[in-house]
């Protein structure tokens, strides 16, 4: 039957290589684009060597904020402040601060040109982000007052131009964040164009990933991408069809267009770093690249312009898979990811089926895997308890910066207190999961498909909420549905086949330890961001009853799982269970007591 109901994946993968579509560019600007890549340098150098400091509280970052605010002045732009509050692990609640300036167009809708001006403060950061800060006062010039000319008015775009210093930027996009959030900005945006460390010797990269399972527009993607080969002479770099994939399972991006692709608008980022911000050693004035400057400040003006002269955009809805020039709709890579879940599912209830008729009772079984989820659930409510109480670093819903010592310091004294609390209430759960009888292999069996249940009802719930996740939840379901076939092999085969079930995890942590130069400081940054409540609370739910699961089928892997014992095979109660017992006893006695007393002055 599992083998069979494979034939069924391949109807969703010929509709998936059906729905393969090559979206057109919009069409270059009329006029080519006139960036001065000189002037650029000579302001991103000036903002870097002045404000070295430009991190959340500190002086560099009022100073950058005045700094931005007069060369647009300058220009004769009129600079909107937008204060607003954020809370930034390690550094407590802070005052940042958006600088809007508006060039006025025929229509309402905008186009949001976006680059922070905030650094982490371990450098100068000349590039990340001084550049990107330039090469935004280098693109509103182009709209500025013309001096000497009879009308003295600016350029009049088709639609509103919005250039935005955000703050917080390096910090998690919290900005972007801020201003995402806003109705008018919600409603009204056309198209983000993010610029990101625009003055870096790699190669012109795109970046267009969300904080929610969508990838944006394809368009403004293709448009972007034939800027840039335009400018740069070379095809910019993407992140890969596995790392895309990644990114709609686990949605996460450091950059801040991803917090715009999120509520479904078009955004794109432009950048010359990696994932990560430049190292702090290379990040100096002296290091900006002035010919790459040029190309992507010159790529952003032309981008800009054919997203103003075209049609209007449409936000993915369903995400999709960025392959070279052409795209796979994200609709068809979600059926195919659901029809992979099908012969696990006709293998799963088979198997329930089978115990039924065969009479194998499954509730000793279920009762087992209950006593561990509750284990599980209240490690994770343990964890949430020392979050509210501080031990754990404390921000906003954001991304923390990978640089940050709140990512890479491990708070030793909370994981020590969290390990102990859990290593005492595994002492009582314990108890209960002891061998007390020679384990037969009908019970063994009724282990393995309670465990198999469990994890087809979670797949169900991860379909409900984000097919995508279902990359990190099938290695295991397809694994472990061979556990009960191999139970009979030697040790180490059943320890592989287990072991194949844990590279969904092992992926999604292994792409924050290499992809964000993170290391083996990742499982803590993972920690971190469900901590500050970046990961959904269902994400957080699913994957502890998840573990549950495992750590059963882990117990009958290797020999030393038991039913839920029987009443008459419990041992007696230890001194903090026998109080516990005690104590819902009496309280259940007054509590009929007292309604007995009301019964009777009632009657």
């Amino acid at each position: 039957m599992y083998r069979g109901t494979w034939l069924l994946v391949g109807l969703p993968l010929l509709v998936a290589a059906f729905s393969v579509s090559s979206p057109e560019p919009l069409p270059a600007p009329a006029l080519p684009p006139a960036f001065d890549a000189g002037s650029a340098r000579l302001l991103a150098a000036e903002l870097a060597t002045d404000y070295p400091d430009r991190s959340p509280g500190a002086p560099g970052s009022l100073g950058a904020a005045s700094w931005w605010s007069r060369q647009m002045r300058s220009y004769g732009f009129e600079v909107q402040d937008q204060p607003f509050h954020a809370t930034i692990p390690g550094r407590g609640r802070v005052r940042l601060r958006n600088l809007i300036a508006t060039v006025p167009g025929r229509a309402p809708e905008t186009i949001v040109v976006l680059a922070h001006r905030d650094n982490v403060g371990t450098s100068e950061g000349a590039n990340d982000n001084a550049s990107g800060t330039a090469v935004l006062v280098e693109l509103a010039r182009a709209y500025a007052e013309v001096p000497g000319t009879t009308a003295a008015r600016r350029v009049k775009p088709a639609h509103t131009i919005a250039f935005v210093s955000s703050d917080g930027g390096a910090w998690g996009a919290l900005g972007a964040a801020h201003l995402a959030r806003q109705r008018v900005y919600g409603e009204r945006v056309v198209a983000v164009v993010g610029i990101d460390a625009a003055a870096g010797r790699g190669t012109p990269r795109i970046v267009f990933a969300g904080d929610g399972p969508r990838s944006g527009s394809p368009v403004l993607l293709r448009t972007a991408s034939r800027r840039v080969l335009e400018q740069a002479r070379e095809e910019p770099a993407r992140a890969s069809a596995l790392r895309q994939l990644l990114d709609l399972a686990f949605p996460f991006s450091l950059h801040e267009q991803a917090p715009f692709v999120a509520r479904g608008v078009p955004a794109v980022t432009l950048t010359t770093s990696g994932e990560r911000p430049p190292p702090a050693f290379v990040d100096t004035a002296a290091a900006l690249d002035r010919r790459r400057l040029g190309e992507v400040g010159r790529a952003a003006q032309a981008l800009v312009a054919s997203v103003d002269e075209g049609l209007a955009l449409r936000g993915g809805e369903a995400g999709f898979i960025y392959l070279g020039s052409r795209l796979v709709l994200g609709w068809a890579v979600q059926l195919v990811l659901i029809a992979c879940l099908l012969p696990f599912l006709a293998a799963a209830v088979d198997l329930f089926a089978r115990c039924r008729r065969r009479r194998v009772s499954l509730a000793p079984a279920l009762r087992s895997y209950r006593s561990r989820a509750l284990f599980w659930l209240f490690g994770g409510a343990v964890f949430g308890a020392l979050a509210v109480l501080g031990a754990w670093p404390d921000g906003d819903p954001r991304p923390l910066a990978p640089d940050s010592e709140a990512a890479t310091s491990w708070p030793l004294l909370g994981i020590a207190g969290l390990g102990l609390v859990s290593a005492c209430a595994w002492l009582v759960v314990r108890d209960r999961l002891l061998p007390r009888r020679p384990v037969t292999s009908p019970d063994e069996l009724a282990g393995y498909t309670a465990a198999l249940l469990v994890l087809a009802v979670l797949s169900l719930v991860v379909v409900a909420t984000n097919p995508y996740a279902l990359l990190l939840l099938l290695p295991s379901l397809h694994a472990w549905l061979w556990l009960p076939q191999v139970r009979g092999h030697a040790a180490w085969a059943r320890a592989a086949v287990f072991a194949l079930g844990l590279v969904g995890p092992l992926l999604l942590l292994a792409s924050f330890a290499l992809r964000f130069d993170l290391g083996f400081d990742a499982p803590w940054y993972l920690a971190a961001l469900v901590g500050v409540g970046y990961v959904p609370a269902t994400s957080v739910l699913v994957f502890l009853l998840w573990a549950a699961a495992a750590a059963q089928l882990a117990a009958l892997t290797a020999g030393r799982y038991a039913p839920y014992p029987d009443v008459d095979e419990r041992r007696p109660r230890g001194v903090l269970r026998e109080l516990a017992g005690r104590t819902v006893a009496t309280a259940r006695a007054r509590r009929r007591a007292s309604l007995g007393e009301a019964e009777a002055l009632q009657s």
